[in-house]
Protein backbone atom coordinates (compact mmCIF):
# COMPACT_ATOMS: atom_id res chain seq x y z
CA UNK A 1 0.00 0.00 0.00
CA UNK A 2 2.01 2.77 -0.91
CA UNK A 3 0.99 6.64 -0.47
CA UNK A 4 -1.31 9.04 -2.61
CA UNK A 5 -5.25 8.18 -2.72
CA UNK A 6 -6.86 4.95 -0.75
CA UNK A 7 -10.51 4.12 -0.23
CA UNK A 8 -13.09 6.30 -0.33
CA UNK A 9 -15.18 6.89 2.87
CA UNK A 10 -18.34 8.50 3.51
CA UNK A 11 -18.06 12.22 4.10
CA UNK A 12 -21.59 11.94 6.60
CA UNK A 13 -23.35 9.46 8.54
CA UNK A 14 -26.90 8.38 7.09
CA UNK A 15 -29.28 10.09 9.40
CA UNK A 16 -32.82 11.85 9.11
CA UNK A 17 -32.92 15.19 8.84
CA UNK A 18 -32.61 17.32 12.07
CA UNK A 19 -35.78 17.77 14.26
CA UNK A 20 -34.62 21.03 16.41
CA UNK A 21 -32.15 23.22 16.13
CA UNK A 22 -30.49 25.05 19.00
CA UNK A 23 -27.46 27.35 19.44
CA UNK A 24 -24.68 27.93 21.56
CA UNK A 25 -21.20 29.96 21.55
CA UNK A 26 -18.88 26.57 22.19
CA UNK A 27 -19.81 22.98 22.17
CA UNK A 28 -18.24 20.35 24.14
CA UNK A 29 -18.16 16.84 22.80
CA UNK A 30 -17.15 14.54 25.94
CA UNK A 31 -17.22 14.24 29.79
CA UNK A 32 -13.95 13.00 30.64
CA UNK A 33 -10.83 14.79 32.42
CA UNK A 34 -10.72 17.02 29.06
CA UNK A 35 -13.73 17.36 28.49
CA UNK A 36 -14.96 18.85 31.61
CA UNK A 37 -12.33 20.76 32.18
CA UNK A 38 -12.91 22.72 29.03
CA UNK A 39 -16.49 23.46 29.47
CA UNK A 40 -15.93 24.37 33.09
CA UNK A 41 -13.26 27.19 31.61
CA UNK A 42 -15.71 28.70 29.25
CA UNK A 43 -18.51 28.51 31.13
CA UNK A 44 -16.69 31.34 32.87
CA UNK A 45 -15.46 33.22 29.38
CA UNK A 46 -18.40 32.65 26.61
CA UNK A 47 -21.89 33.22 26.99
CA UNK A 48 -23.31 29.87 26.05
CA UNK A 49 -21.97 26.50 26.92
CA UNK A 50 -23.23 23.26 25.62
CA UNK A 51 -21.91 19.99 27.39
CA UNK A 52 -22.81 16.88 25.82
CA UNK A 53 -22.39 13.36 26.87
CA UNK A 54 -22.58 10.29 25.13
CA UNK A 55 -23.61 8.66 28.46
CA UNK A 56 -24.14 9.99 31.91
CA UNK A 57 -21.82 12.66 33.48
CA UNK A 58 -19.65 9.68 35.00
CA UNK A 59 -18.68 7.74 31.94
CA UNK A 60 -16.10 7.53 29.70
CA UNK A 61 -12.25 6.42 30.27
CA UNK A 62 -11.27 8.71 32.90
CA UNK A 63 -13.45 6.68 35.31
CA UNK A 64 -11.44 3.81 34.27
CA UNK A 65 -7.93 5.57 34.47
CA UNK A 66 -6.17 3.29 37.99
CA UNK A 67 -2.57 4.49 37.82
CA UNK A 68 -2.54 8.57 38.90
CA UNK A 69 -2.02 11.44 36.85
CA UNK A 70 1.89 12.35 36.13
CA UNK A 71 3.89 15.56 37.24
CA UNK A 72 6.98 16.92 38.68
CA UNK A 73 5.36 17.86 42.38
CA UNK A 74 8.32 16.97 43.89
CA UNK A 75 11.17 18.95 44.73
CA UNK A 76 14.05 16.55 43.93
CA UNK A 77 12.01 16.41 40.64
CA UNK A 78 11.98 18.69 37.43
CA UNK A 79 9.85 19.50 34.71
CA UNK A 80 13.20 19.00 32.71
CA UNK A 81 13.63 15.35 33.82
CA UNK A 82 9.53 14.72 33.10
CA UNK A 83 10.25 16.34 29.78
CA UNK A 84 13.57 13.70 29.11
CA UNK A 85 11.24 10.53 30.24
CA UNK A 86 8.48 11.53 27.76
CA UNK A 87 10.44 12.29 25.11
CA UNK A 88 12.41 8.30 25.49
CA UNK A 89 9.06 7.09 25.55
CA UNK A 90 7.90 8.36 21.95
CA UNK A 91 10.29 6.88 20.16
CA UNK A 92 11.99 10.44 18.97
CA UNK A 93 8.68 10.90 17.53
CA UNK A 94 6.89 13.32 20.30
CA UNK A 95 7.17 17.45 19.97
CA UNK A 96 9.31 18.51 22.39
CA UNK A 97 7.17 21.81 22.08
CA UNK A 98 4.42 20.09 23.17
CA UNK A 99 6.03 18.32 26.18
CA UNK A 100 7.47 20.75 27.28
CA UNK A 101 4.06 23.00 27.43
CA UNK A 102 2.51 19.30 29.39
CA UNK A 103 5.36 18.77 31.74
CA UNK A 104 5.51 22.87 32.65
CA UNK A 105 1.34 23.72 33.07
CA UNK A 106 0.77 20.32 34.16
CA UNK A 107 1.73 20.95 37.80
CA UNK A 108 -0.41 23.94 38.49
CA UNK A 109 -3.16 21.73 36.73
CA UNK A 110 -2.71 18.95 39.05
CA UNK A 111 -2.75 21.66 41.74
CA UNK A 112 -6.28 23.48 40.56
CA UNK A 113 -7.41 19.58 40.35
CA UNK A 114 -6.87 20.04 44.11
CA UNK A 115 -9.09 22.99 44.73
CA UNK A 116 -11.37 21.59 42.57
CA UNK A 117 -12.28 19.38 45.11
CA UNK A 118 -10.09 16.44 44.05
CA UNK A 119 -8.58 14.37 46.60
CA UNK A 120 -5.37 13.05 46.24
CA UNK A 121 -3.40 9.76 48.24
CA UNK A 122 -1.27 11.44 51.03
CA UNK A 123 2.43 10.82 51.87
CA UNK A 124 3.16 10.79 55.99
CA UNK A 125 3.96 14.15 55.83
CA UNK A 126 0.94 15.20 54.73
CA UNK A 127 1.67 16.15 50.67
CA UNK A 128 0.67 14.18 47.91
CA UNK A 129 2.24 10.52 47.73
CA UNK A 130 4.01 10.17 44.72
CA UNK A 131 4.98 6.97 43.17
CA UNK A 132 6.51 5.55 39.90
CA UNK A 133 5.32 3.83 37.06
CA UNK A 134 6.75 2.49 33.86
CA UNK A 135 9.23 5.01 31.65
CA UNK A 136 9.68 6.99 34.60
CA UNK A 137 12.79 7.38 36.40
CA UNK A 138 11.56 9.37 39.69
CA UNK A 139 8.26 8.87 41.47
CA UNK A 140 5.84 11.37 40.20
CA UNK A 141 2.38 9.64 39.62
CA UNK A 142 -0.13 11.36 41.93
CA UNK A 143 -3.03 8.48 42.49
CA UNK A 144 -6.12 9.03 44.68
CA UNK A 145 -7.59 5.89 46.36
CA UNK A 146 -5.09 3.83 45.50
CA UNK A 147 -6.11 2.49 42.39
CA UNK A 148 -9.05 4.71 41.81
CA UNK A 149 -7.42 8.24 40.41
CA UNK A 150 -9.66 8.35 37.31
CA UNK A 151 -13.00 7.99 39.24
CA UNK A 152 -12.16 10.31 41.62
CA UNK A 153 -11.17 13.25 39.45
CA UNK A 154 -13.91 12.44 37.61
CA UNK A 155 -15.73 12.88 41.02
CA UNK A 156 -14.72 16.33 41.12
CA UNK A 157 -14.83 17.73 38.05
CA UNK A 158 -18.73 16.33 38.02
CA UNK A 159 -19.32 17.89 40.81
CA UNK A 160 -18.28 20.89 39.91
CA UNK A 161 -20.31 20.97 36.46
CA UNK A 162 -23.70 19.53 38.88
CA UNK A 163 -23.00 22.79 40.93
CA UNK A 164 -23.20 25.28 38.14
CA UNK A 165 -25.89 22.89 36.31
CA UNK A 166 -28.75 25.44 36.90
CA UNK A 167 -26.37 28.38 35.48
CA UNK A 168 -28.36 29.57 32.43
CA UNK A 169 -24.34 30.16 30.47
CA UNK A 170 -24.45 26.12 30.31
CA UNK A 171 -26.47 23.63 29.41
CA UNK A 172 -25.44 19.61 29.97
CA UNK A 173 -27.15 16.91 27.35
CA UNK A 174 -26.71 13.47 28.71
CA UNK A 175 -26.98 10.54 26.39
CA UNK A 176 -26.13 12.35 23.10
CA UNK A 177 -24.07 11.12 20.45
CA UNK A 178 -22.82 13.49 18.18
CA UNK A 179 -23.09 12.34 14.86
CA UNK A 180 -21.59 15.16 12.60
CA UNK A 181 -19.26 18.11 12.62
CA UNK A 182 -21.42 20.49 10.89
CA UNK A 183 -18.85 22.85 8.39
CA UNK A 184 -20.05 26.12 6.55
CA UNK A 185 -18.72 24.85 2.83
CA UNK A 186 -17.11 22.06 0.86
CA UNK A 187 -13.71 21.79 1.35
CA UNK A 188 -10.44 19.99 -0.04
CA UNK A 189 -6.89 19.81 -0.40
CA UNK A 190 -4.42 18.10 2.12
CA UNK A 191 -4.97 20.77 4.86
CA UNK A 192 -8.74 20.42 4.05
CA UNK A 193 -11.01 23.18 4.89
CA UNK A 194 -8.46 26.12 5.73
CA UNK A 195 -7.53 26.04 1.97
CA UNK A 196 -10.94 26.24 1.27
CA UNK A 197 -12.02 28.71 3.97
CA UNK A 198 -14.58 25.84 5.32
CA UNK A 199 -15.08 26.03 9.13
CA UNK A 200 -16.43 24.28 11.82
CA UNK A 201 -20.26 25.80 12.78
CA UNK A 202 -21.84 23.33 15.01
CA UNK A 203 -23.33 19.35 15.22
CA UNK A 204 -26.06 16.97 14.74
CA UNK A 205 -26.34 14.75 17.22
CA UNK A 206 -28.71 11.87 18.41
CA UNK A 207 -30.57 12.52 21.93
CA UNK A 208 -31.80 9.32 23.46
CA UNK A 209 -34.45 10.25 26.23
CA UNK A 210 -37.59 12.45 26.63
CA UNK A 211 -38.10 16.12 27.01
CA UNK A 212 -38.06 18.71 24.21
CA UNK A 213 -34.65 17.63 23.06
CA UNK A 214 -34.42 14.13 21.43
CA UNK A 215 -34.30 12.06 18.32
CA UNK A 216 -31.97 14.25 16.12
CA UNK A 217 -31.12 17.37 16.02
CA UNK A 218 -28.56 20.42 15.05
CA UNK A 219 -26.96 22.69 17.33
CA UNK A 220 -25.39 25.74 16.02
CA UNK A 221 -22.24 27.36 17.62
CA UNK A 222 -18.92 28.92 15.93
CA UNK A 223 -16.43 26.55 18.38
CA UNK A 224 -16.75 22.97 18.85
CA UNK A 225 -14.54 20.86 21.16
CA UNK A 226 -13.73 17.42 20.87
CA UNK A 227 -13.35 15.26 23.83
CA UNK A 228 -14.85 12.44 22.77
CA UNK A 229 -11.86 9.80 23.93
CA UNK A 230 -10.37 6.57 22.25
CA UNK A 231 -10.87 4.06 19.78
CA UNK A 232 -10.75 1.19 21.94
CA UNK A 233 -14.04 -0.91 20.56
CA UNK A 234 -12.34 -0.54 16.89
CA UNK A 235 -10.48 -3.89 18.77
CA UNK A 236 -11.83 -7.56 19.78
CA UNK A 237 -11.07 -6.68 23.66
CA UNK A 238 -10.06 -3.42 25.31
CA UNK A 239 -9.43 -1.70 28.84
CA UNK A 240 -11.57 1.23 26.83
CA UNK A 241 -15.72 1.58 27.72
CA UNK A 242 -18.14 0.32 25.22
CA UNK A 243 -18.62 3.93 24.20
CA UNK A 244 -15.19 4.27 22.91
CA UNK A 245 -15.50 3.39 19.24
CA UNK A 246 -13.60 6.68 18.06
CA UNK A 247 -17.09 9.27 17.54
CA UNK A 248 -14.19 12.05 17.63
CA UNK A 249 -11.84 11.09 15.07
CA UNK A 250 -14.52 10.07 12.92
CA UNK A 251 -16.43 13.00 13.14
CA UNK A 252 -13.54 14.24 12.55
CA UNK A 253 -12.01 13.12 9.72
CA UNK A 254 -15.38 13.60 7.65
CA UNK A 255 -15.26 17.42 8.30
CA UNK A 256 -11.98 17.49 6.25
CA UNK A 257 -9.62 17.58 9.54
CA UNK A 258 -5.69 16.36 9.35
CA UNK A 259 -5.18 13.24 11.78
CA UNK A 260 -1.83 12.01 12.56
CA UNK A 261 -0.13 8.72 14.21
CA UNK A 262 -3.29 6.42 13.71
CA UNK A 263 -1.24 3.59 13.70
CA UNK A 264 0.63 4.40 17.18
CA UNK A 265 -1.84 1.89 19.41
CA UNK A 266 -0.71 1.49 23.18
CA UNK A 267 -1.66 -2.16 24.06
CA UNK A 268 -1.32 -1.96 28.22
CA UNK A 269 1.27 -5.01 28.34
CA UNK A 270 -1.11 -6.38 31.80
CA UNK A 271 -4.60 -7.07 30.75
CA UNK A 272 -6.60 -9.63 32.66
CA UNK A 273 -6.78 -12.55 30.63
CA UNK A 274 -10.00 -14.04 30.65
CA UNK A 275 -9.63 -17.03 28.04
CA UNK A 276 -9.72 -17.03 24.32
CA UNK A 277 -13.28 -15.87 23.88
CA UNK A 278 -13.39 -12.94 25.69
CA UNK A 279 -14.09 -9.39 24.17
CA UNK A 280 -15.06 -5.90 24.47
CA UNK A 281 -13.93 -4.15 27.82
CA UNK A 282 -11.37 -6.12 29.55
CA UNK A 283 -10.06 -5.49 33.24
CA UNK A 284 -6.43 -4.00 33.18
CA UNK A 285 -4.23 -4.53 35.93
CA UNK A 286 -2.27 -1.24 36.29
CA UNK A 287 1.23 -0.86 35.73
CA UNK A 288 1.20 1.02 39.14
CA UNK A 289 1.37 -3.17 40.57
CA UNK A 290 4.69 -3.18 38.87
CA UNK A 291 6.20 0.37 40.27
CA UNK A 292 5.19 -1.20 43.65
CA UNK A 293 7.29 -4.58 42.50
CA UNK A 294 5.31 -7.15 40.73
CA UNK A 295 7.59 -9.49 38.19
CA UNK A 296 6.43 -10.32 35.03
CA UNK A 297 6.97 -14.69 34.20
CA UNK A 298 6.33 -16.59 31.26
CA UNK A 299 3.94 -19.81 31.94
CA UNK A 300 7.22 -21.91 32.87
CA UNK A 301 8.13 -19.43 35.85
CA UNK A 302 10.74 -17.54 33.79
CA UNK A 303 11.45 -14.23 34.50
CA UNK A 304 12.35 -12.46 31.03
CA UNK A 305 12.05 -8.51 31.21
CA UNK A 306 15.47 -7.94 32.44
CA UNK A 307 16.95 -9.42 29.45
CA UNK A 308 15.23 -7.37 26.89
CA UNK A 309 15.48 -4.06 28.73
CA UNK A 310 17.64 -2.29 31.53
CA UNK A 311 14.31 -1.18 33.51
CA UNK A 312 13.13 -4.47 33.32
CA UNK A 313 9.43 -4.52 34.05
CA UNK A 314 9.23 -1.01 34.68
CA UNK A 315 10.64 -0.45 30.65
CA UNK A 316 8.08 1.53 28.40
CA UNK A 317 4.70 0.11 27.70
CA UNK A 318 5.40 -0.49 23.78
CA UNK A 319 8.52 -2.36 25.06
CA UNK A 320 6.54 -4.86 27.90
CA UNK A 321 4.00 -5.16 25.46
CA UNK A 322 6.21 -6.38 22.63
CA UNK A 323 8.15 -8.60 24.91
CA UNK A 324 5.30 -10.09 26.18
CA UNK A 325 4.12 -11.39 22.83
CA UNK A 326 6.97 -12.91 22.07
CA UNK A 327 7.60 -14.68 25.25
CA UNK A 328 4.26 -15.82 24.85
CA UNK A 329 5.06 -17.04 21.04
CA UNK A 330 8.25 -18.91 22.67
CA UNK A 331 6.12 -20.71 24.92
CA UNK A 332 2.61 -21.42 22.99
CA UNK A 333 0.76 -20.01 25.93
CA UNK A 334 -1.92 -17.21 25.28
CA UNK A 335 -1.14 -15.21 28.39
CA UNK A 336 2.04 -15.19 30.75
CA UNK A 337 1.95 -13.79 34.81
CA UNK A 338 2.33 -11.10 37.36
CA UNK A 339 3.63 -11.93 40.51
CA UNK A 340 2.71 -10.22 43.37
CA UNK A 341 2.61 -12.24 46.15
CA UNK A 342 5.62 -11.40 47.71
CA UNK A 343 4.19 -7.73 48.33
CA UNK A 344 1.77 -9.26 50.60
CA UNK A 345 -2.10 -9.76 50.89
CA UNK A 346 -2.87 -6.82 53.53
CA UNK A 347 -0.59 -4.39 51.20
CA UNK A 348 -1.81 -5.20 47.98
CA UNK A 349 -5.71 -4.84 49.09
CA UNK A 350 -4.65 -1.14 50.84
CA UNK A 351 -2.61 -0.20 47.81
CA UNK A 352 -4.99 -1.68 45.21
CA UNK A 353 -8.65 -2.00 46.44
CA UNK A 354 -10.21 -1.95 42.78
CA UNK A 355 -8.04 -4.75 41.23
CA UNK A 356 -8.19 -6.49 44.30
CA UNK A 357 -11.72 -6.76 44.32
CA UNK A 358 -12.06 -7.27 40.64
CA UNK A 359 -9.57 -10.56 40.85
CA UNK A 360 -11.51 -11.95 43.56
CA UNK A 361 -14.70 -11.78 41.55
CA UNK A 362 -12.83 -13.28 39.24
CA UNK A 363 -11.61 -16.16 41.56
CA UNK A 364 -7.97 -14.89 41.79
CA UNK A 365 -6.04 -14.32 45.36
CA UNK A 366 -2.95 -12.39 43.97
CA UNK A 367 -1.59 -12.95 47.79
CA UNK A 368 -1.25 -16.51 46.73
CA UNK A 369 -1.28 -17.24 42.69
CA UNK A 370 0.28 -15.41 40.01
CA UNK A 371 -2.26 -13.34 37.54
CA UNK A 372 -2.74 -13.97 33.79
CA UNK A 373 -2.14 -11.40 31.80
CA UNK A 374 -2.12 -10.53 28.16
CA UNK A 375 -1.59 -7.37 25.90
CA UNK A 376 -4.83 -5.50 25.03
CA UNK A 377 -5.51 -2.38 23.19
CA UNK A 378 -5.75 0.39 26.03
CA UNK A 379 -4.88 3.94 24.41
CA UNK A 380 -4.51 5.73 21.19
CA UNK A 381 -1.39 7.66 20.75
CA UNK A 382 -3.08 9.34 17.48
CA UNK A 383 -6.11 11.39 16.60
CA UNK A 384 -6.92 15.00 15.23
CA UNK A 385 -3.60 16.89 14.21
CA UNK A 386 -3.80 20.15 17.03
CA UNK A 387 -1.45 22.91 17.53
CA UNK A 388 -0.58 23.59 21.12
CA UNK A 389 -4.01 25.72 21.64
CA UNK A 390 -5.91 22.81 20.66
CA UNK A 391 -7.03 24.13 17.06
CA UNK A 392 -7.60 21.47 14.30
CA UNK A 393 -7.06 21.93 10.44
CA UNK A 394 -10.54 22.59 10.57
CA UNK A 395 -11.64 26.38 11.68
CA UNK A 396 -13.56 26.55 14.68
CA UNK A 397 -12.84 22.87 15.40
CA UNK A 398 -10.77 21.77 18.90
CA UNK A 399 -9.90 18.74 19.77
CA UNK A 400 -8.61 17.76 23.42
CA UNK A 401 -7.83 14.53 25.29
CA UNK A 402 -7.09 11.14 23.76
CA UNK A 403 -9.13 11.90 20.58
CA UNK A 404 -6.34 14.46 19.87
CA UNK A 405 -2.66 14.07 18.24
CA UNK A 406 -0.87 17.01 19.78
CA UNK A 407 2.31 15.62 19.31
CA UNK A 408 2.82 14.89 23.25
CA UNK A 409 3.13 11.05 22.78
CA UNK A 410 4.68 10.23 20.03
CA UNK A 411 5.06 6.99 18.92
CA UNK A 412 4.26 5.59 22.30
CA UNK A 413 2.46 7.32 25.54
CA UNK A 414 4.67 7.43 28.73
CA UNK A 415 2.65 6.30 31.49
CA UNK A 416 0.03 8.64 33.26
CA UNK A 417 0.63 10.84 30.88
CA UNK A 418 -2.92 10.68 29.44
CA UNK A 419 -4.33 12.54 32.04
CA UNK A 420 -2.19 15.54 32.50
CA UNK A 421 -2.49 16.19 29.12
CA UNK A 422 -6.12 16.10 28.83
CA UNK A 423 -6.41 18.92 31.78
CA UNK A 424 -3.17 20.53 30.30
CA UNK A 425 -4.72 21.08 26.13
CA UNK A 426 -8.32 21.43 27.59
CA UNK A 427 -7.33 24.71 29.68
CA UNK A 428 -5.22 25.65 26.85
CA UNK A 429 -7.88 25.60 24.26
CA UNK A 430 -10.86 26.54 26.83
CA UNK A 431 -8.59 30.20 26.78
CA UNK A 432 -8.02 30.18 23.36
CA UNK A 433 -11.59 30.18 22.83
CA UNK A 434 -12.31 32.71 24.94
CA UNK A 435 -9.69 34.97 23.16
CA UNK A 436 -10.60 34.42 20.03
CA UNK A 437 -14.38 34.96 20.89
CA UNK A 438 -14.02 38.22 22.38
CA UNK A 439 -11.65 39.06 19.38
CA UNK A 440 -14.82 38.76 17.26
CA UNK A 441 -13.45 35.64 15.49
CA UNK A 442 -15.46 33.32 16.05
CA UNK A 443 -18.85 33.96 14.33
CA UNK A 444 -21.86 31.62 13.20
CA UNK A 445 -21.66 29.89 10.15
CA UNK A 446 -24.55 28.76 7.72
CA UNK A 447 -24.20 24.98 7.82
CA UNK A 448 -23.86 23.65 3.96
CA UNK A 449 -24.08 20.09 2.86
CA UNK A 450 -20.51 18.19 2.13
CA UNK A 451 -20.25 16.16 -1.28
CA UNK A 452 -19.22 13.10 -1.04
CA UNK A 453 -22.15 11.25 -0.35
CA UNK A 454 -23.36 9.30 3.08
CA UNK A 455 -22.80 5.69 4.50
CA UNK A 456 -23.76 3.22 7.33
CA UNK A 457 -22.61 -0.08 8.19
CA UNK A 458 -24.89 -2.17 9.97
CA UNK A 459 -24.27 -3.06 13.57
CA UNK A 460 -23.75 -6.87 13.04
CA UNK A 461 -20.66 -6.09 10.91
CA UNK A 462 -18.68 -4.99 13.99
CA UNK A 463 -17.64 -8.45 15.90
CA UNK A 464 -16.30 -8.92 11.97
CA UNK A 465 -14.25 -5.45 11.94
CA UNK A 466 -12.65 -6.03 15.17
CA UNK A 467 -11.68 -9.32 14.56
CA UNK A 468 -10.13 -8.31 11.32
CA UNK A 469 -8.33 -5.60 12.94
CA UNK A 470 -7.41 -7.46 15.53
CA UNK A 471 -5.84 -9.94 14.04
CA UNK A 472 -3.97 -7.87 11.19
CA UNK A 473 -3.64 -4.25 12.65
CA UNK A 474 -3.05 -5.31 16.48
CA UNK A 475 -0.01 -5.65 18.72
CA UNK A 476 2.03 -7.67 15.62
CA UNK A 477 1.87 -6.47 11.97
CA UNK A 478 2.89 -6.96 8.68
CA UNK A 479 2.29 -5.61 5.45
CA UNK A 480 0.67 -8.95 4.42
CA UNK A 481 -1.57 -8.58 7.59
CA UNK A 482 -2.60 -5.12 7.33
CA UNK A 483 -3.31 -6.04 2.99
CA UNK A 484 -5.56 -8.87 4.91
CA UNK A 485 -7.35 -6.05 7.07
CA UNK A 486 -7.48 -3.74 4.64
CA UNK A 487 -9.34 -5.87 1.88
CA UNK A 488 -11.84 -7.28 3.94
CA UNK A 489 -13.12 -3.68 5.62
CA UNK A 490 -12.94 -2.79 1.84
CA UNK A 491 -15.28 -5.89 2.19
CA UNK A 492 -18.05 -4.70 5.00
CA UNK A 493 -20.73 -2.79 3.20
CA UNK A 494 -21.31 1.09 4.06
CA UNK A 495 -23.95 1.93 2.46
CA UNK A 496 -26.03 -0.38 4.30
CA UNK A 497 -28.87 2.07 4.38
CA UNK A 498 -29.18 1.82 0.30
CA UNK A 499 -29.33 -1.79 0.77
CA UNK A 500 -32.60 -3.61 0.73
CA UNK A 501 -31.07 -7.14 1.80
CA UNK A 502 -28.92 -5.82 4.91
CA UNK A 503 -30.81 -5.04 8.42
CA UNK A 504 -29.60 -1.51 8.96
CA UNK A 505 -31.62 1.35 9.77
CA UNK A 506 -29.61 4.94 11.11
CA UNK A 507 -29.52 4.62 14.60
CA UNK A 508 -26.88 4.42 17.34
CA UNK A 509 -25.35 1.00 17.06
CA UNK A 510 -25.08 1.46 13.36
CA UNK A 511 -23.45 4.96 13.52
CA UNK A 512 -21.29 3.44 15.93
CA UNK A 513 -20.34 1.04 14.02
CA UNK A 514 -19.71 3.14 10.92
CA UNK A 515 -17.13 5.46 12.70
CA UNK A 516 -15.46 2.00 14.16
CA UNK A 517 -15.07 0.97 10.61
CA UNK A 518 -13.88 4.46 8.97
CA UNK A 519 -11.34 4.54 11.92
CA UNK A 520 -10.32 1.06 11.22
CA UNK A 521 -9.69 2.10 8.13
CA UNK A 522 -7.85 5.09 8.21
CA UNK A 523 -5.54 3.56 10.78
CA UNK A 524 -4.84 0.30 8.86
CA UNK A 525 -3.40 2.67 6.08
CA UNK A 526 -1.12 4.35 8.35
CA UNK A 527 0.20 1.25 9.50
CA UNK A 528 0.69 0.17 5.83
CA UNK A 529 2.35 3.23 4.87
CA UNK A 530 5.00 3.06 7.84
CA UNK A 531 7.63 0.59 7.29
CA UNK A 532 9.56 -0.07 10.31
CA UNK A 533 9.18 0.05 14.07
CA UNK A 534 8.35 2.62 16.35
CA UNK A 535 6.76 2.59 19.58
CA UNK A 536 3.48 1.19 19.29
CA UNK A 537 4.08 0.01 15.72
CA UNK A 538 5.42 -2.98 15.66
CA UNK A 539 6.12 -4.36 11.91
CA UNK A 540 7.70 -7.98 11.64
CA UNK A 541 8.64 -7.37 8.21
CA UNK A 542 10.73 -4.22 9.11
CA UNK A 543 11.61 -4.78 12.72
CA UNK A 544 13.41 -1.75 13.56
CA UNK A 545 13.19 2.00 13.63
CA UNK A 546 14.16 3.91 10.09
CA UNK A 547 15.94 7.20 10.44
CA UNK A 548 13.70 8.11 7.50
CA UNK A 549 10.56 7.32 9.05
CA UNK A 550 11.05 9.31 11.62
CA UNK A 551 8.09 12.05 11.04
CA UNK A 552 4.26 12.06 11.26
CA UNK A 553 1.69 9.98 9.00
CA UNK A 554 -1.08 12.20 8.25
CA UNK A 555 -4.03 11.17 6.56
CA UNK A 556 -7.39 13.07 5.61
CA UNK A 557 -10.34 13.10 2.90
CA UNK A 558 -10.10 14.99 -0.12
CA UNK A 559 -13.67 16.65 -1.12
CA UNK A 560 -15.27 13.29 -2.69
CA UNK A 561 -14.45 11.40 0.35
CA UNK A 562 -10.82 9.89 -0.53
CA UNK A 563 -8.62 9.12 1.74
CA UNK A 564 -5.01 10.47 1.29
CA UNK A 565 -2.45 9.75 3.05
CA UNK A 566 1.49 11.14 3.81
Amino acid sequence: MSAGSGPRLARSLAAPAPGWTAEADAIVVGSGIAGLTAALELRTHVPRVLLVTKGRLLSGSTVWAQGGIAAALHPSDSPEAHLADTLAAGGGLSDPEAVQVLVTEGPERVRELVARGAVFDKAADGDIALTREGGHRADRIAHAGGDATGAEISRALVAQIEAVRHDPGIEVVENALVLDVLTTMPMGGRDGSKESGARACGVTLHVRGTGSRDGVGAVLAPAVVLATGGIGQVFRSSTNPAGATGDGIAAALRAGAVLGDLEFVQFHPTVLWLGTGAKGQVPLISEAVRGEGALLLDVDGHRFMPAVHELAELAPRDVVAHAIQRQMAVTGADNVLLDARHLGREFLRARFPTINRRLLEAQIDWSEEPVPVSPAQHYHSGGVVTDLDGRSSVDGLYAVGEVACTGVHGANRLASNSLLEGIVFAYRAARDIAARFDAGELKPGEPAERPGGSGLVAAAARSRIQKVTSAGSGVIRSARSLAEVDERLAAVRADAHLADEVMAEPQAAEWETTNVHQVARALTRAAALREETRGGHYRTDFPKPVEAWKRRVQVWLDADGVLQAG
